[in-house]
């Protein structure tokens, strides 16, 4: 009862001028209270947002003003703003390995295409198969694809370097590429079975009253209605293997190979002196493309995850 009053007490409209003059200095001071005090919580929350997004950023503010500061001053001065400003280090980075910095992240490029392009067209094609098609032990095979998520890669890397050694395929891009091709990564199945889910299963019976078979139902509707989920499949694989060091450190031994990750490791030596300029200016040129990929693809991120039950 109590609660009841006070929402009906909070939602009143503002008191007229003459109901105003009436007003007692008490109501006055408690009016003027329940005015300003969603304002100041707004105010507080802003702040709060922004004194935390500043923590967040910290790191990668810090390696954007080293970037432009001398070697010696990087841990001489921490600080945000550099005392001197030396663009010398984006020109020394770009140029100090055995390649220029751009041959690296082309390899990056060609992996990560083969990549995207291979978990869009098998996850997807694999959670049609579990969504919409009735087969014989499917739950059983749902069921072993979801606890493979739980497989770290340190488990299966031996045994994968193994068969592709076997294979001839150390030192070239397939050990990285092909997997993709064969709906490896059980995350992004899911996420789309469940998106798959969703859509309902009537358009599927108009089509095959149209005379349509599955592979035409899954082209002309499926996968034009589940935008969402290929655009989040494309952005996550984008950004987990541009930034993948593990796996390309394992499979990848020869310097023409490198990708932009091993390429980085290479500035940092524990026997010489390490170049922390150079490589923190190619460590931001190499943040550029993950920055434009999120920037653009951020609605559809959200609205994939959102639509699919991620939460």
């Amino acid at each position: 009862m109590t609660d009841s009053l006070t929402r009906r007490a909070d939602t009143r409209p503002a008191p007229t001028v003459t109901e105003a003059i009436s007003l007692t200095p008490r109501e006055s001071r408690r009016m003027r209270r329940r005015a300003l005090g969603p304002t100041w919580k707004r105010v507080l929350k802003h702040v709060l947002l922004i004194v935390f997004g500043f923590i967040m950023l910290y790191p990668l503010l810090w390696m954007l003003s080293s970037s432009f500061k001398p070697t010696e001053l990087i841990f001489r001065e921490p600080g945000l703003i550099p005392s001197d400003i030396d663009l010398s280090n984006y020109s020394e980075g770009w140029n100090a390995l055995l390649h220029p910095f751009g041959h690296y992240l082309w390899n990056s490029a060609i992996v990560v295409a083969g990549s995207v392009l291979g978990n869009l067209v098998s996850c997807s094609m694999a959670a049609y198969a579990f969504a919409r098609l009735k087969f014989r032990g499917r739950g059983l095979w749902f069921a072993i694809m979801l606890m493979s998520i739980m497989l770290p890669i340190h488990v299966i890397i031996v045994p994968q370097y193994v068969l592709f050694a076997g294979l001839d395929w150390i030192n070239t891009f397939l050990p990285l590429i092909v997997p993709k091709l064969l709906a490896t990564d059980a995350f992004f199945v899911f996420l789309m079975v469940q998106f798959f889910r969703g859509i309902p299963k009537e358009l599927d019976e108009a089509a095959r009253i149209d005379g349509c078979g599955h592979g035409r139902i899954f082209l002309q509707i499926m996968l034009p209605l589940s935008l969402p989920a290929l655009a989040t499949t494309a952005i996550f694989t984008f950004i987990w293997t541009w930034n993948d060091f593990f796996s390309q450190l394992i499979f990848l031994t020869d310097p023409e190979m490198y990708t932009v990750p091993i390429a980085l490791r290479t500035f940092v030596d524990a026997t010489t002196s390490s170049s922390w300029g150079a490589l923190f200016a190619m460590s931001i040129v190499s943040l550029i493309p993950v920055f434009f990929v999120f920037l653009f693809g951020q609605k559809y991120l959200v609205k994939g995850i959102a639509t699919t039950g991620i939460k």
